[in-house]
């Protein structure tokens, strides 16, 4: 027997949904998502503004614009700022948990925000920076780097060191970088910090590489995007017997 062919890629329409109903009820899923409110209720919410002009849904405000003759216009505002507007047609407001069908749609972009969210979450900012905390990231931009001074070494030779100022929207901290190394940036680079550790010296607080520590200089190229030069830090501290911080 020969299998059934759908007319759209992907799952199936369910119910015998048009694909603009289809379409539909995938961006009120999407929407459900992306304020953090279950899709069911964001759809009985709008239901409820059907019925009685406006309803809220958590943060979300939804209105009924209008009504016609076989469907309704929908206005979703947050923080009186618009979020979507839209036509429901009056039969899809009938259904019963109409999205149900979509949590495909809705368990997929709860992956793709987490992946979004998990990305931005761990980079510190610089005012949260406290000493002891290790294993993290930062991205700032290099405010100032200090003439190099040498220190003699247990082994009685001599390392070159330079203290860099980072800044971000939030403060500056400094940060110890070593020998060929403090040639390799410059002030106003943007600078992408993973697996540092914060430490304290004279009571100010630093940052320092550690051995698996990566340091990304990322220089605007032009508008087709950016070069990323990756150093490696690998200073062994352990040696250095005299330091002069600059």
């Amino acid at each position: 027997m020969q299998s059934r062919r759908w007319a759209t890629r992907g799952r199936p329409r369910g119910r015998g949904h048009s694909a603009a109903n289809t379409k539909l009820l995938e961006y009120l899923a999407k929407i459900s998502v992306k304020y953090r409110v279950d899709h069911n209720t964001l759809f009985n919410k709008i239901v409820d503004a059907w019925q009685n002009r406006r309803s809220k849904c958590k943060q979300l405000t939804i209105q009924c614009r209008e009504k016609m003759r076989d469907r309704a216009i929908f206005l979703i505002t947050t923080d009186h700022k618009v979020v979507a507007q839209f036509p429901i047609p009056e039969h899809l407001l009938k259904e019963t948990a109409p999205l149900k069908e979509f949590e495909h749609i809705v368990e997929r972009e709860k992956n793709a925000l987490m992946k979004r969210t998990s990305g931005e979450s761990r980079y510190f900012k610089i005012k949260g920076l406290k000493t002891g905390m290790k294993r993290i990231n930062v991205k700032a931009r290099i405010l100032a780097i200090s003439r190099p001074i040498l220190a003699l070494t247990r082994y009685n030779d001599y390392v070159k060191f330079t203290n860099v100022t980072l800044t971000d929207e939030t403060g500056t901290v400094k940060l110890t970088l070593w020998n060929d190394r403090i040639n390799s940036l410059s002030i106003n680079d943007m600078v992408d910090i993973e697996n540092a550790s914060v430490t304290a010296y004279k009571g100010e607080t630093q940052l320092r590489i550690r051995r698996h520590s990566k340091l990304r200089v990322v220089h605007a190229r032009n508008h087709e995007g950016a070069i990323i030069r990756e150093l490696e830090h690998n200073p062994n501290l352990n040696s250095i017997v005299t330091r002069g911080h600059g």
